[in-house]
């Protein structure tokens, strides 16, 4: 199994740059290429390449199909997430220096050190904006998933991208989740089948996880950086993996 990390796949796809047409003729000609795109890029992956462009380029075909207006409605039935998407709301880019001055028990100062030694850009989004309810759901999903990494404690490794990955699914009917677990199980079984029970138990934990947890989309986690992070996941009900490490 070949390590990736979402972090900054779904940023490859430029949200801000993508035309809506209303010529019947080219919505159909568009459906056709988006859909050709998931299968490219779906193949792609059963055989390792799981590079920025690949996973981007899913990420755009699949915006153009109705599974993401249907993650957009499922959303909007919750007060909190529906304010969210009325609004665009995209916080200012973050200042990794200035979170790591924060209390080391705090979301911010964890979720900056976790930066850090990742090495991931927190600011790829920055300019980045949505005309729709999906393109929004996908660029703040996207901005967001290092900070879900964080607080549900699932590792970077692919085992842990697909534990995330699979948290997303009771939360809401994530159309990119769905297809990367698919595609993991298909690829898995086929390249290497002795990691088969390690990675239906990341899929299992974190399915089961995400039933239990209150909806991670609605937060506003920049307004709360200060906040502990054992605080933050005892007011959404969330049990971090054992493995995961908070600061007392």
């Amino acid at each position: 199994m070949q390590p990736f990390n979402l972090a900054t796949t779904n940023a490859s796809v430029n949200i801000h740059g993508q035309k809506q047409t209303q010529n019947p003729i080219l919505r159909g000609v568009k459906s056709v290429g988006s859909k050709l795109l998931i299968v490219k890029s779906f193949i792609s992956m059963l055989f390792g390449d799981y590079s920025l462009d690949t996973v981007g380029e899913l990420t755009y075909g699949l915006l153009e199909t109705p599974a993401y207006d249907l993650v957009a409605q499922y959303l909007n039935q919750d007060p909190a997430c529906a304010t969210l998407i009325r609004d665009r709301y995209i916080p200012p880019a973050h200042d990794i220096d200035t979170l790591l001055t924060l209390p080391h028990n705090s979301l911010g100062y964890i979720y900056a050190a976790h930066i850090k030694k990742t090495g991931f850009d927190p600011n790829l989004h920055a300019g980045m904006t949505a005309k729709s309810d999906a393109e929004y759901v996908e660029l703040r999903l996207s901005q967001t998933h290092d900070l879900w990494h964080v607080v549900t404690g699932f590792d970077t490794d692919e085992i842990g991208e697909l534990g995330l990955q699979a948290f997303h699914l009771p939360q809401f009917p994530y159309p990119l989740a769905t297809l990367l677990v698919a595609n993991s199980l298909i690829s898995t079984t086929l390249k290497a089948p002795e990691m088969l029970p390690q990675l239906l138990a990341a899929i299992g934990q974190g399915f089961q996880m995400g039933k239990t947890v209150k909806p991670l989309f609605a937060q506003k986690w920049e307004e709360g950086w200060e906040k502990p992070l054992r605080q933050w996941q005892a007011e959404l009900n969330l049990q971090p993996l054992a493995h995961a490490t908070t600061n007392n």
